[in-house]
């Protein structure tokens, strides 16, 4: 009897493990995005105005499954943020939560390859930022400037799954693009927990 006990004790000590144990992987490539609220401010953007919004950035990896080439995507990712809180978009700043956005849509036939099988156009995440966003300069060379927008994210996968995670958008902006409000995407990440209960 002892020993059952023993055993039940360490798999309910396993169990918040174990609930974050399955992750889910996303990556996108290319893409622009538009920062509002830039006309005048020479680079610097608006707080309380500025924010940022994506065009569809290619999906080339979900859940283990890749894009087979690079001229094909498993779909695409957008997302956005709120308002501009604090610093500035030429030297890095914070911005809001409210208002965020950050979804995944996949396209074809691969997607039957998931649990549950889907296949079409399906939205395979929908969600938003849940805390302060963080916008970082990473180099900055005369005009060309590359920067970082990473901060957490939940929400509801194509099975209904809540899930919670982080992720991370790659850009650059060359020849003084920014001080339109233009930035280009490199390549982004998300990593999603998926808690089980």
């Amino acid at each position: 009897m002892k020993r059952v006990i023993v055993v039940l004790a360490l798999m309910a000590l396993a169990l918040p493990m174990a609930a974050w144990a399955q992750s889910i992987t996303v990556e996108n490539r290319t893409g622009t995005a538009v920062i509002t609220g830039m006309n005048g401010t020479g680079g610097l953007g608006t707080i309380g105005v500025s924010a940022i919004a994506s065009s569809p950035s290619e999906l080339t990896e979900f859940d283990g499954f890749t894009a087979p080439s690079k001229k094909t995507s498993l779909g695409y990712v957008n997302f956005s943020t709120g308002v501009l809180e604090s610093g500035s978009i030429l030297g890095g700043g914070t911005f809001s939560n409210t208002g965020s956005s950050f979804t995944v849509i996949g396209l074809g036939s691969w997607m039957k390859g998931l649990t549950p099988p889907v296949e079409g156009k399906i939205l395979l995440f929908n969600g938003s930022f849940t805390g302060p966003i963080t916008w970082l300069e990473t180099s900055a060379t005369g005009s060309n400037h590359t920067y970082s927008l990473s901060g957490p994210v939940e929400g509801v996968l194509w099975d209904g799954s809540s899930i919670t995670g982080t992720a991370t958008e790659d850009f650059y902006s060359f020849e003084g693009q920014l001080l339109e409000g233009t930035v280009h995407i490199t390549v982004g990440n998300a990593s999603l927990g998926v808690p089980l209960v």
